[in-house]
């Protein structure tokens, strides 16, 4: 991991991991307070925007699949939130359609692999539910598009993206909660995605705008997720808890609330912050950052309030 000043003798920037191909890009940055400011990271798994050529050469529909795949332009939002907060950021470069962080690396749809599969950790099961959807932790094929690749995954690729993308990046992920558990006494993990809109938003039974997924309650603290639904709910927004998203390899690695550390993951719909197309940033960029960084204000108070460092730490 390389760090570098970002300007600011308050923060620094760490950036970590390699995107294979990439000519040295890195596969995430951390952004992370000197003071750890708040006991919360916000982190983006799927924003990712660098594609290396020999990635793009690879797919058949890079121009349809790619924006597809990613949870487009969330992490403006995010940075945004992290901004007015102080809360410590994780976004990732890599794009999901190279490695999927929100995947188990043990997730893979082997038919879409080939060479050795010496020195790779084989589940118990069967292919996951997710890899048998085609999105495993190397997505294979999306609904009207169908296949995504023009030709079999060598092995040794597969390898590469695993130690030098998905390795790195959790890695930082758990050392940052710990960190910000072992200063605070607690800690937040704020998993941000985006949604395509989940049906109409107007009359009877309107579309939420906003799910809240917990793991059905074994990646958080119950009244971190009571918080945060009442303060969607006194904004006047539509939230829902756990459907249609309820969290994923991200919460179930790193939400141990008996440890201090609680997870939780953030849908937001694209229609929120995306122009009509949903393609590029609109113009509702800084109203939902507004409405996320004052709901991250009131889940690190909760945080705060009760964790047995807390006295300490605000000294």
């Amino acid at each position: 991991m390389t760090q570098h000043d970002n300007g600011s003798r308050d923060s620094q920037m760490q950036e970590g991991g390699l995107i294979p191909g990439g000519e040295g890009q890195p596969a995430y940055v951390l952004h992370r307070p000197r003071a750890l400011t708040i006991p919360v990271l916000i982190a983006v798994p799927h924003a990712g925007r660098e594609y290396p050529l020999s990635l793009v050469n690879r797919m058949r529909h890079p121009g349809e699949a790619a924006p597809r795949l990613e949870d487009r332009y969330v992490d403006l939002v995010a940075r945004y939130v992290a901004d007015a907060t102080g809360a410590t950021l994780l976004v990732a470069n890599a794009p999901r359609a190279m490695i999927d962080l929100n995947r188990s690396p043990e997730d893979v749809d082997w038919d879409m692999i080939t060479g050795p599969r010496t020195g790779f950790v084989r589940s118990r099961l069967a292919a996951g539910r997710r890899s048998r959807s085609g999105l495993g932790l190397v997505p294979r094929r999306l609904p009207g598009l169908g296949e995504l690749w023009r030709q079999p995954l060598p092995s040794a690729d597969l390898a590469k993206r695993i130690d030098q993308v998905h390795a790195p990046y959790h890695l930082a992920l758990s050392q940052t909660l710990e960190a910000l558990r072992d200063k605070w006494g607690g800690a937040l993990l704020l998993d941000m995605h985006s949604m395509p809109p989940l049906g109409p938003k107007t009359g009877e039974g309107a579309a939420v705008d906003f799910v809240i997924g917990d793991r059905f309650g074994a990646s958080c603290e119950g009244n971190l997720v009571s918080t945060a639904l009442d303060h969607f709910d006194a904004s006047g927004v539509r939230a829902a808890h756990n459907r249609p998203y309820a969290g994923g390899y991200v919460l179930d690695r790193h939400g141990a609330p008996a440890r201090g550390i609680s997870a939780i993951q953030l849908e937001i719909c694209r229609a929120t912050y995306l122009d009509r197309h949903l393609r590029e940033p609109g113009d509702g960029v800084e109203p939902v950052g507004t409405l996320l960084a004052a709901l991250v204000r009131r889940l690190a108070e909760e945080v705060a309030k009760g964790a047995s460092g807390f006295a300490q730490a605000a000294e």
